[in-house]
């Protein structure tokens, strides 16, 4: 029995399987009916089934999964915020979900006084930044997203003195460190402004750390996925000190969630 699109009754409850409830409240649950704008963007199931057939499973986990997109998205709009910087972008699931939340806070799209778009997103790959650009046109966002291609530690300096309400990190993990100090430092946060480190837990860091997921095997709290492979080592042991470093800093306040592959929310402190 499914009930992916509405929430399941008491009858449903009694005969569901435990992969339905947990597919249910994976992103299902979290999908508001009432919105301006959709909290799951109408063309990401498409995205998804494309990002498989061009890519395989296995590079397509780099892809952000429904729920985290809308979670993310929730604090879009809790920040009432009105430019984004996406550093590794794939083939654009994550941007498409801001895109549509900077719609709902009023956000116009197209360039502005400055030639800039709400959301920038920077990418090594020039296949990807072509995959991404075609899904934002599909998705009727393109107005809304720029996608500059090249290595991000020049492409973000090419950035300073703009500023951003949102800085999502998912790409070159070893180099979170620099895109973290080089944001704050220069000022490119605003003072309420949020940062998200993606990547920062569970397969990603426990190689490094010798030790076993810290969960059972066939534990799957929302959608959790414990078949994704473990990285490297020595990715691990980027990741590993990246969190150390941002637990530590003064200047901020960090919060780890442990969903899908680690999700680290960072925060300014005021001055």
């Amino acid at each position: 029995m499914s009930f992916s699109e509405t929430s399941p009754t008491r009858e449903q409850l009694d005969n569901v399987s435990p992969e339905d409830l947990r597919a249910f409240y994976a992103a299902k649950a979290s999908i508001n009916p009432n919105l301006s704008t959709p909290s799951l963007p109408p063309t990401i199931p498409n995205v998804y089934a494309d990002t498989v057939a061009r890519e395989g499973k296995g590079l397509a986990i780099m892809a952000v999964s429904e729920y985290q997109g809308i979670l993310q998205n929730f604090f879009v709009g809790l920040l009432d915020a009105k430019r984004i910087l996406e550093i590794g972008t794939f083939t654009g699931s994550s941007a498409i979900f801001f895109a549509n939340a900077l719609k709902r806070n009023g956000v116009a799209g197209g360039p502005d006084a400055n030639g800039n778009k709400p959301v920038i997103c920077l990418d090594i790959s020039e296949k990807y930044a072509n995959i991404a650009r075609k899904n934002f046109v599909d998705a009727g966002v393109e107005d809304y997203i720029e996608v500059i291609v090249g290595d991000a530690q020049k492409s973000l300096a090419s950035l300073e003195g703009q500023t951003f309400d949102m800085v999502f990190l998912d790409a070159d993990k070893p180099a979170y460190k620099h895109y973290y100090d080089m944001v704050i430092e220069k000022n490119m946060i605003s003072k309420k402004g949020l940062i998200i480190a993606d990547n920062t837990a569970f397969n990603f860091v426990t190689p490094y750390l010798g030790i076993s997921a810290p969960v059972p095997d066939d534990a799957k709290p929302l959608d959790v996925s414990f078949e994704i492979p473990p990285c490297p080592p020595g990715l691990g042991k980027a990741i590993h000190e990246f969190n150390e470093y941002v637990r530590n800093d003064p200047r901020t306040e960090v919060v780890l969630i442990p969903l899908f592959t680690g999700l680290t929310f960072i925060r300014l402190l005021k001055d």
